[in-house]
């Protein structure tokens, strides 16, 4: 408790009053509207995919689309707290969940925290010859599983009875230490940041922009942009 000490003395026509050791402090924020889930820390999640014993893993292309472009679907926050968003693509591998799962098991309070997946399990395969082998021989053996990942995703998202300074170092540590750029994000930031992105668009003054240059044939660009810089207009590489 914060001691006051008040001191009032009368000068003549002068009324002084001194206040020691006041301050105004804000009421602590509630967290009333915070729901946990079921399970608060990460599950373990699966090396490889479950199939039915008479199922032969099957073989699988590098599909290089699955991971190109923007993510249409899972680029908010559920419980609207915090949460790491990709900011480009890339692939995840077991190992990846793993150090997730770990750093924020260690680093999380059980009592006031949770943390749920929003990506899923690995799930394609990718093949590899074998060590030392000669050029062709067919198409390799299955290595490993991964999840692709697009640009927006959200990768795992936390929160509970907390504020997002408390979070934010263990998050940006787990996002500096995946595959692909990602960061760790607030609420409050994914709104800033769409709400930037909308003014932008709204209120550029510059006409040449990517898509009037690649209508225009500007330069000649069409000898060297691919199909997809006709899709995304030169946002994803």
């Amino acid at each position: 408790m914060n001691v006051q000490k008040i001191l009032c003395f009368r000068v003549p026509s002068i009324s002084v009053m001194q206040i020691c050791g006041m301050k105004n402090f804000q009421s602590p924020k509630k967290y009333d509207h915070v729901e946990f889930p079921d399970r608060k820390k990460l599950r373990v999640m699966d090396r490889i995919p479950i199939l039915p014993p008479n199922v032969k893993p099957p073989k699988m292309q590098k599909r290089l689309r699955y991971m190109r472009g923007p993510e249409d679907v899972h680029t908010t926050l559920q419980h609207k707290q915090f949460g790491i968003i990709a900011l480009g693509g890339g692939r995840l591998r077991w190992g990846h969940y793993e150090m997730i799962r770990l750093t924020i098991g260690r680093k999380m309070d059980v009592n006031r925290m949770f943390a749920i997946w929003r990506v899923d399990s690995p799930w394609q395969p990718l093949t590899k010859q074998g060590q030392g082998m000669r050029m062709g021989g067919g198409k390799g053996a299955i290595d490993h599983y991964v999840t692709p990942i697009k640009a927006g995703r959200v990768i795992v998202e936390m929160g509970g009875k907390c504020e997002f300074k408390e979070v934010e170092s263990f998050l940006t540590d787990i996002a500096n230490k995946l595959p692909f750029k990602a960061m760790a994000v607030s609420h409050e930031m994914l709104q800033e940041m769409e709400n930037k992105k909308k003014w932008e668009e709204e209120n550029n003054q510059n006409p040449y922009t990517m898509k009037y240059v690649i209508q225009n044939n500007m330069g000649g660009c069409h000898r060297w942009l691919s199909p997809f810089d006709y899709k995304y207009l030169g946002k994803y590489q």
